[in-house]
């Protein structure tokens, strides 16, 4: 009791130090998170202006909601999308600031009334159907005017949103509208596409080097990306390995549910056999038991599962067949039921005629007729000659090539007079309908049983004790691979080491596992160091990864950089072997020494600088139209290989008085890129921290 006496007369204290205590530990965590700082509450900022992240998750939210309606979007979808917009909007907005560009109110009435919404909708026409302002202005003031205040502040956001959509678009439109092609790069144009050269030529292939005799090292492409840096700019990337352990059913499991088929088949714990239950009593049965719900359908043979159509449609009734294994499920099947005249095999010769739907031909109906009755004469008289008649005579382009053929017709799949014929007449019967398309010879050439069956089908899935399993594994492979070798212990345990390179903090997908935006944060955290490994629980298995390498330098990671530098670095390689071998001062002497021929290029254009057989050569393509008549070119390295080149001729381009098209050409060009242009221009000068790798 004394010592509960002395708390109490120092309870204060306690609070106070419980207090501080508490504050440091908090304190702590949020210095170690990095959340105390001015970004805490942003995704991200550009050129000093703050993105706040709960604006940004509404607008996220909004744009999922939305998708939902039309299209499929994921969290990361959506916040990506956002991003753009928000990005985009700060930038183009501060060049809009910066030159003071707007609209005033009846512009933006102009803008609205633009809107389909607002232009079509019969409340704002007047009686010529035109939009009526006077109309739209009472109702934006019963807007305002109304008790409910939620729909005014919704309208003046509209109007905002109106307004900053038409600056932006005046703003581009400027952009546009300051394009301008003269007269001298209109006859620029005119003569790159124009003038033609005329050359021979020598040439050794890259690809007559093997890649693997050519070295390339990381060392060679990081210098080839520095001194190309504007080039080969990248966000920040991180690349990993992993394992994946699939939950994938195990054999037992398997075995397991064919036991529990076998039980269906025999009978057995309290469970009647499936050939015993009563007909009237089977889709209860079915459903009780099956993942599958009873289907009372009747079958086509083609329609049963190919492996075992023979099987199931020649059951006797009653008859089970089963346990098999169909498209991941457990199976098994009881013919419940037979029905004849289900399905048919027919040919047809279409007569089309003028007046009849989608005619094909321009016969009158009355000759239609009179050359069906002719032809089914015929085809009486020759039944076996069918085939060939329809192909000579038919106008059904979808049967015609097969011989007027259509094979497993269901009732009611053909025009009602076509089905009553093979449906209503046996085998080998052969006559003239009429429909809406024309007059039909048909011949019946085969009639269709169907089946109907009871399935029980359930989905071979791997067991809680299999998952466990997995989990168990996963988890001692997360242990013993810390600290060591990533790929041995993988070996040793025999599992298979698969990479993910080039990994963006904006990125959702992993190659090789799908949707993983929990892998991609813990990638750009920054308690994450290298070598670390995590494991991770996803709906296909559990994944065990490593990070294997952090890339900030803000050019491509090694992976991406090693598949087209090193093709690069390796071409200039194998040109300068190339070059041993293409010895003399002549096409001739080239050719010899280096195995070659003497080839011709004839009227290629600098506009387009294709070599027949070849492929796009600029360079080789340049120097042609800067010989002299009958000169030889050093040894140029091109984009395929080595050539050497003689000129033959250069052909001007044809005079002209006037270069308005290739003006109109050029500008229409430019024009349609201006605005990505000057956006991607504007993007590129500006200050923009991105931390969606948080989120």
């Amino acid at each position: 009791m004394a010592v509960l006496s002395k708390i109490r007369q120092r309870s204060f204290f306690l609070i106070v130090i419980i207090a501080l205590a508490l504050f440091s530990f908090v304190l702590a965590d949020v210095i170690k998170s990095g959340s105390f700082g001015s970004n805490s509450n942003n995704i991200g900022s550009v050129d000093g202006t703050n993105i706040a992240s709960q604006e940004f998750m509404k607008k996220v939210a909004q744009v999922e909601q939305q998708a939902q309606q039309g299209q499929n979007m994921s969290s990361t979808q959506a916040m990506n999308t956002v991003w753009e917009q928000e990005v985009r909007s700060i930038l183009v907005g501060g060049e809009i600031e910066k030159i003071g560009l707007g609209i005033g109110d009846e512009q933006i009435i102009n803008v609205i009334k633009a809107n389909p919404y607002f232009s079509q909708n019969p409340q704002f026409l007047n009686e010529g159907g035109k939009f009526d302002e006077s109309k739209f202005k009472e109702f934006v003031k019963s807007i305002k005017n109304d008790p409910n205040q939620d729909r005014w502040i919704q309208w003046k956001q509209f109007e905002k949103d109106a307004e900053k959509s038409a600056v932006e678009q005046l703003y581009y439109n400027m952009v546009k509208g300051g394009v301008y092609t003269t007269k001298a790069e209109g006859k620029f144009k005119h003569e790159l596409d124009n003038k033609k050269a005329d050359f021979d030529y020598v040439t050794v292939g890259f690809s007559t080097i093997n890649d693997d005799q050519i070295k390339v090292s990381d060392d060679e492409v990081m210098a080839y990306m520095k001194k190309n840096a504007k080039k080969y700019k990248s966000e920040e990337t991180r690349s990993i390995d992993f394992i994946l352990l699939e939950k994938k059913p195990s054999t037992k499991d398997e075995k397991d549910l064919e036991t529990e088929f076998y039980n269906y088949v025999n009978g057995g714990e309290g469970v009647p056999a499936f050939k015993d239950v009563e007909v009237e009593k089977l889709a209860a049965f079915v459903n009780k038991n099956s993942q599958t719900p009873y289907d009372s359908t009747y079958i086509l043979k083609k329609n049963l599962p190919i492996e075992f159509q023979e099987q199931l449609f020649n059951l006797t009734e009653g008859e089970v067949f089963g346990p098999y294994l169909n498209n991941g499920n457990q199976s098994l099947s009881r013919l419940v039921g037979r029905k004849s005249n289900s399905g048919a095999k027919a040919s047809h010769i279409l007569l089309s005629f003028d007046g009849a739907q989608s005619p094909t031909s321009t016969r009158t109906k009355e000759e239609a007729q009179a050359l069906a009755n002719s032809l089914l004469a015929q085809a009486k008289s020759n039944p076996d000659g069918f085939a060939a008649l329809a192909s000579a005579n038919s106008d059904d382009p979808g049967s015609k090539d097969k011989g007027g053929e259509y094979d497993n017709i269901a009732p009611g799949q053909m025009v009602p007079t076509f089905n009553d014929f093979v449906f209503n007449n046996p085998v080998g019967s052969i006559g003239v309908v009429e429909t809406d398309y024309g007059f039909h010879v048909i011949k019946v050439s085969a009639k269709y049983d169907a089946v109907r069956l009871a399935t029980i089908s359930k989905k071979v899935e791997a067991s809680n004790e299999t998952i466990d399993n997995l989990y168990s594994q996963a988890s001692k492979f997360e242990e013993a691979v810390r600290g060591k070798n990533f790929e041995e212990v993988a070996k040793t345990s025999k599992f298979t080491v698969l990479p993910a390179a080039n990994i963006k903090s904006s990125d959702e997908y992993i190659q090789s596992l799908g949707a993983q935006r929990e892998i991609v944060r813990w990638t750009f955290n920054n308690e994450t160091e290298l070598g670390d490994v995590k494991r991770f629980e996803t709906p296909t298995g559990f994944v065990v990864a490593k990070l294997k390498s952090k890339n900030d330098t803000g050019l491509l990671s090694m992976d991406v950089a090693k598949e087209s530098i090193g093709v690069i670095l390796r071409n200039e390689k194998k040109a300068e072997q190339i070059k041993k071998k293409m010895t003399g001062t002549s096409l001739e002497d080239i050719a010899k020494s280096s195995g070659g021929s003497v080839l011709t290029a004839a009227g290629v254009s600098s506009g387009n600088p294709l070599i027949p057989n070849v492929g796009l050569e600029p360079k080789v393509v340049g120097t042609a139209f800067s010989l002299a008549e009958g000169k030889s070119s050093k040894l140029i390295v091109g984009n395929s290989g080595v050539f050497m080149i003689k000129s033959k001729k250069v052909s001007a381009a044809p005079a002209l008085d006037n270069f308005s098209t290739f003006i109109t050409q050029e500008k229409s060009q430019q024009a349609s890129s201006s605005q990505s242009r000057a956006y991607q221009a504007i993007k590129e000068k500006a200050e923009i921290n991105d931390n969606r790798a948080r989120f």
